[in-house]
């Protein structure tokens, strides 16, 4: 279990650092303006990213 789960931890910070490797500008931007929003804006992009990833997750299971 712990081998798939360092798999799974590698494939997030791969696909996490496509956006800085590709757009640095647009994600700097994007940070900046996350770090401006509301606390209720962030729960809720958390949670439908949780949910998504739940959701894709079952699907492809």
């Amino acid at each position: 279990m712990w081998h798939e789960l360092a798999k799974a931890f590698c494939l997030v910070l791969i696909i996490e650092g496509i956006l800085p490797f590709l757009y640095p500008n647009r994600w700097r931007e994007l940070v900046a303006s996350l770090a401006q929003a509301d606390d209720r804006v962030l729960r809720l992009i958390g949670f439908i990213s949780m949910l998504a990833g739940a959701v894709f997750l079952w699907v492809i299971k």
